[in-house]
Parts: C-alpha cells; sequence; structure tokens
C-alpha cells in the first residue's frame, strides 16, 4: 500500500460505522480504534481506514478494499448490500484491468464507490 492511512468525512458517523463494520468484516477489517470522534479501520492491529463526520464530506470517492481471495469479494458484496449499500457492480473479473483482475462494487452511505478487489488466480485460496 503507498498510503499510510486514508480519512474521509461522512454525514452520518453511526450509520457508516454500521456498513462498514458489516461490509469490511469478510475481508478481516475490523475497527481498531475510535478516536476524538474518528473510527479506524484495519488489520492486525493498525487502522489504516478512517472515517468521521464532517459537515463537507468528500463526494463522491472510489475505495477500493483489498481481498485475497475471489470468496471475499463475494462474501463483501453479499455484506455491503445486506448492510444497506446498493449494487454498483457485482462481483467478477474486469478484464479491462488484467486477466485476474476480479472485484465487487457497491455504493456506500455517502455516494461512495466502495469496492473489493482480488488481483489472484481463481483457484488461489
Amino acid at each position: 500500500m503507498i498510503f499510510d492511512h486514508i480519512g474521509l468525512g461522512v454525514t452520518d458517523f453511526e450509520k457508516s460505522n454500521a456498513f462498514f463494520s458489516k461490509a469490511l468484516a469478510p475481508l478481516g477489517i475490523v475497527l481498531v480504534a475510535e478516536v476524538h470522534g474518528w473510527a479506524g479501520y484495519g488489520r492486525a492491529g493498525k487502522p489504516d481506514f478512517w472515517f468521521g463526520e464532517h459537515p463537507q464530506p468528500q463526494r463522491p470517492m472510489h475505495l477500493a478494499f483489498t481481498a485475497e481471495n475471489r470468496d471475499q469479494v463475494r462474501a463483501f458484496f453479499e455484506a455491503a448490500l445486506a448492510a444497506g449499500g446498493v449494487d454498483n457492480g457485482g462481483p467478477g473479473v474486469r478484464e479491462i484491468y488484467h486477466p485476474n483482475y476480479y472485484g465487487a462494487f457497491v455504493i456506500g452511505p455517502d455516494g461512495h464507490n466502495i469496492e473489493a478487489v482480488c488481483h489472484q488466480p481463481p483457484d488461489k485460496k
């Protein structure tokens, strides 16, 4: 990853926290910290993705989260839809990027395009 972390302004902290908690869980991304009204999500105890309420949230952003395999991409998609996300492209290969680009897209609570992507071939578990 080229960033240490990223921060995102949201309009409703509780709604966003509920959405990301459910949507990112299949990817092994969990709430790591809450500091001054901001939630930090990550893996292995390091918060890489932060969000908090802000009167002027960024619109729209594209956030792509790494999945270890295609099963995680599918699980993310189902979890994100169950959490209130809107389908913006179901799980599948996007050969326009490269032959093993397997992603799924949902629109989150503030209109952001949230993606889970795996770059591994289909037999990678």
